[in-house]
């Protein structure tokens, strides 16, 4: 890994993707994507650090989950990734440990996610309301160990908050997750919501690009289920 000094913060981070278009990083957690108002390094700064030229952040995950962030070298390929997410052709996969187990071990959940940006808070309600989105995911309940359950997750719309919201609101709040209704939270601030897979179409070549971010290895409950079970080597197969 390189050692990347930003801030007097050592941090090691080093791609997992990079090409003249675009560049992947795994994000630890405790990390914001683009800068904040909390004045903290973040992942996009340490980013333009590693390439030494600015980049731009073409998605985003929440400061306490860990995983895939992608960014362009220029607007062209902005523009492109960006289409796709539009069309919802990017695939994007996540693996979230909960405590309480799902009511099936697979399915789709559809809700109607609203914004309380006072808050920074989404609910997801079952029925269409004012100023709502709907928000559609499908989970695989992976692996059960005596405590925690492994959820595959995979998104097929992008709203705020939405595994989060969307797991509390079926009574499966993720690991760690006191906003969401986690009984305590993890002693490092993160909550186990991890981005593990994007897919997407090379915005020159076309070609199907699979992007995977490794658990973090520290965590003693993420290494609990290291094994990925069959059902899911293959990105969009449950």
């Amino acid at each position: 890994m390189t050692p990347i000094t930003f801030n007097n913060t050592n941090i090691m981070l080093e791609p997992i993707y990079k090409n003249n278009q675009l560049i992947a990083f795994n994000k630890p957690s405790g990390i914001a994507v683009p800068p904040d108002k909390t004045g903290d390094i973040s992942l996009q700064e340490m980013a333009e650090a590693y390439c030494q030229h600015p980049l731009h952040a073409i998605h985003r995950i929440d400061r306490p989950v860990s995983g895939v962030v992608l960014f362009a070298r220029s607007k062209s390929a902005m523009t492109a990734i960006t289409e796709q997410l539009r069309q919802r052709t990017v695939l994007k996969e996540y693996l979230a440990v909960v405590q309480n187990a799902p009511p099936h071990s697979a399915g789709t959940l559809v809700h109607y996610i609203k914004k309380n940006a006072g808050k920074n808070l989404a609910l997801a309600y079952p029925e269409e309301l004012p100023g709502s989105e709907r928000a559609e995911l499908e989970y695989l309940v992976l692996e059960s160990s005596e405590r925690y359950h492994l959820l595959h997750i995979r998104l097929i719309t992008g709203r705020h908050h939405q595994i989060r919201a969307q797991l509390s609101a079926i009574g499966c709040p993720i690991k760690g997750d006191v906003k969401y209704g986690a009984r305590r939270g993890n002693p490092d601030r993160s909550i186990h919501l991890h981005a593990w897979r994007m897919t997407f179409d090379h915005p020159v070549s076309g070609e199907r690009v699979l992007l995977q971010a490794p658990l973090p290895e520290t965590d003693a409950v993420w290494k609990a289920f290291r094994t990925m079970p069959e059902e899911i080597t293959e990105a969009g197969k449950m």
